[in-house]
């Protein structure tokens, strides 16, 4: 049977600039198997599918894959999937629409732009020496360079690493073979907003792993603004991110006591439907 389809630009600035995520829609009749399969037919970063809720407490259930595995959560598909859900007719069951997904439920605020609160870290505190003596190689920058760091875990297990500004994050040129197994989040301030074009930004933000350079992560940017929002940054703050690959991706980061939401634009680019199971 056929299944309604969505591919969605997440946290672009204008059109066809951020970050994009695969929604089918109405997937309960789907298994494990042809949904991995999708995902590694689209690859796309992420593919992601919605289902009916198990309980009463959410709106929809959602299964967030990659072309290799499925995740427990993740940020751009979360907003790009709440804008497909809602597009076609979703109707949340109170004032903010609330996912359900292998990390829990997660809760989303429709203001200016579709917002997530970010999840609890699974993992938090100093980087081992070891360890980040492996990112800075791997990065091609030398202790002295790096102004802090932290793990950022929130499921994709983030290393968070602070440099002194955004044209030391821009000037990063990765050895991705020495990345293997690492996933690693780069933070960087823009000194003054108008400093070489970056405008509208606070922060210019990279994320690496050993495959590629992703153009735009709403999981990365939660727990850095978990970490940074209202001591290194403002409390409300915007992120760059995608500058140095092409895309102009924009990632809207406000603190609110202990709570940080984590907002973009989205943007529906391919509409239409997919058969799975013929």
């Amino acid at each position: 049977m056929p299944h309604a389809f969505r591919q969605v630009d997440v946290f672009g600035s204008r059109p066809l600039s951020g970050n994009p995520v695969a929604v089918v829609h109405g997937a309960d009749d789907l298994d494990d198997e042809q949904m991995q399969l999708f995902a590694q037919w689209t690859n796309l970063s992420e593919t992601t599918f919605l289902l009916e809720p198990t309980g009463p407490a959410a709106d929809y259930r959602l299964r967030i894959f990659t072309p290799a595995r499925e995740l427990p959560f993740a940020g751009h598909p979360t907003l790009g999937s709440a804008h497909a859900w809602l597009e076609a007719g979703g109707v949340p069951r109170g004032d903010a629409v609330v996912q359900e997904c292998a990390a829990g439920l997660v809760t989303l605020e429709r203001g200016e732009r579709l917002a997530f609160q970010a999840p609890p870290l699974i993992k938090d505190g100093p980087v081992e020496d070891d360890v980040l003596a492996r990112v800075t190689s791997a990065l091609g920058i030398t202790a002295s360079d790096v102004v802090d760091s932290k793990w950022c875990d929130n499921g994709p297990g983030w290393v968070g690493v602070l440099l002194e500004d955004a044209h030391a994050v821009l000037a990063l040129r990765p050895d991705r073979d020495a990345l293997e197994g690492l996933d690693v989040g780069v933070a960087g301030p823009w000194r003054d907003r108008g400093d070489d074009g970056a405008g509208d930004a606070d922060v210019e933000v990279r994320a690496f792993d050993n495959l590629n350079e992703d153009p735009v992560t709403g999981s990365l940017n939660a727990s850095l603004g978990q970490w940074l929002a209202g001591t290194v940054l403002p409390e409300e703050y915007v992120a760059a991110q995608g500058t140095a690959i092409g895309r102009r991706g924009r990632v809207h980061v406000r603190r609110v006591g202990e709570t940080v939401w984590v907002g973009g634009d989205t943007r529906t680019t391919v509409q239409g439907e997919v058969r799975l199971n013929d």
